[in-house]
């Protein structure tokens, strides 16, 4: 056989199966399709609603005494006498005797004033009476009456340096330090202890400038006219022996003066009888750290929300009409330990998206947990 008649037979048959599989490719049955939905996210939602706002500023600090002095001695001696509860913590009343110093040299120097006085005295009364005789006694008289007001003059300043040996308590207070005891020489200006009054106490609370908005605080205005705000209660607690105490206090004025670091403002609560020494009640003693909760009296409507539904410090998820996700940030007026309030009356009925969503998207369509239809990405069809 010819290789021309060989070459023409293969190309037939390669024609031929390539005929018989074109054929075989037509015959087979179309695959099924299967068209693929995409299962939207299934979100929890709200609606925005008002609530009465009524908020607490809370802050802290440190109660100290209103009035505290450091007594000293005006004249000098030995300490005599003490008395038995001038200890530290020692309490006083007002004008009670803490300390004496030796009065022997200023009872002398009164007598020697005393005696000076009565000398004075006659020679004065003796010029006015050759005066009253007819006599020319005018420079007499004015030198005897010049006389008599310098003794007098000096036995005031007699008594008053005795009754200076006692050093008296100014107010009711305690002692918070002792300086000085019996045996020990002191002079005019020595220290001798450290009081300070317990009819009240104060403490500086500092305030924010957000805080300020809700405070009815008395101003330099208010302190020249004496004049007192209506919203300044506070509540002062602590812990005392594992025991939570609180206490009443009062706003009674601010410093006026805004600190350069820290941009707050001081203002400062009284506490009546912190010591309880004319009532009953648990004492609050000097130096105590106390949380202060003061009360605002503030009950305009806000918007409330839970603080975990936000995403940041002041983005919401909001869904719109249809159901697509739309990030936006509010304006957070104020947080409180399980709320975040939103001063926006114009947010009032929009729908917010309480589930957690790892990445939420702008646009996102979702489905709404409640609705009777659900929604896919391929339309109104159910997936």
């Amino acid at each position: 056989m010819s290789l021309f008649i060989r070459s023409l037979i293969g190309t037939g048959i390669l024609v031929a199966a390539v005929m018989i599989a074109l054929a075989l490719a037509a015959s087979k049955p179309d695959a099924a399709t299967r068209e693929e939905s995409v299962v939207l996210p299934l979100v929890e939602v709200i609606a925005l609603e008002t609530f009465p706002a009524e908020f607490n500023v809370r802050s802290q600090g440190s109660v100290q005494p209103a009035i505290e002095t450091t007594l000293s001695a005006e004249v000098s001696g030995s300490v005599v006498a003490a008395a038995d509860n001038f200890v530290v913590g020692g309490v006083f009343r007002e004008g009670d005797v803490l300390v004496r110093i030796d009065p022997s040299d200023y009872e002398a120097s009164v007598s020697q004033a005393e005696a000076l006085v009565r000398q004075r005295q006659i020679e004065y009364d003796g010029a006015k009476n050759l005066r009253a005789q007819g006599f020319r006694a005018e420079a007499e008289m004015a030198a005897a009456e010049a006389s008599l007001a310098a003794a007098q003059a000096d036995l005031k300043r007699a008594r008053r340096n005795l009754e200076r040996t006692e050093i008296r308590a100014p107010f009711a207070g305690i002692l918070r330090d002792k300086m000085a005891d019996i045996g020990q020489f002191v002079g005019p200006g020595a220290q001798v202890g450290t009081l300070f009054a317990t009819d009240f106490a104060e403490v500086r609370l500092p305030l924010a400038d957000d805080d300020l908005a809700l405070i009815d605080l008395p101003d330099a205005r208010d302190l020249a006219t004496q004049q007192e705000s209506t919203q300044n209660d506070v509540s002062l607690s602590a812990v005392r022996q594992g025991t939570e105490f609180q206490w009443d206090a009062r706003i009674v004025r601010t410093e006026n003066v805004v600190d350069e670091a820290t941009r707050l403002l001081y203002a400062v609560a009284r506490v009546e009888d912190p010591y309880r020494l004319q009532g009953d009640g648990e004492p609050l003693p000097i130096g105590t750290f106390v949380v202060a909760t003061i009360g605002t009296q503030n009950q305009r409507p806000m918007i409330r929300i839970p603080r975990r539904i936000l995403r940041g410090l002041d983005r919401l998820v909001f869904l719109d009409d249809n159901n697509q996700l739309a990030i936006r940030s509010v304006n957070v007026f104020r947080f409180d330990s399980d709320f975040a309030w939103i001063d926006d009356a114009e947010l009032v009925g929009r729908r917010v998206v309480i589930t957690t969503l790892e990445n939420p998207i702008n646009g996102l369509r979702v489905r709404v947990l409640g609705d009777t239809q659900a929604t896919s990405a391929a339309g109104d069809d159910a997936p």
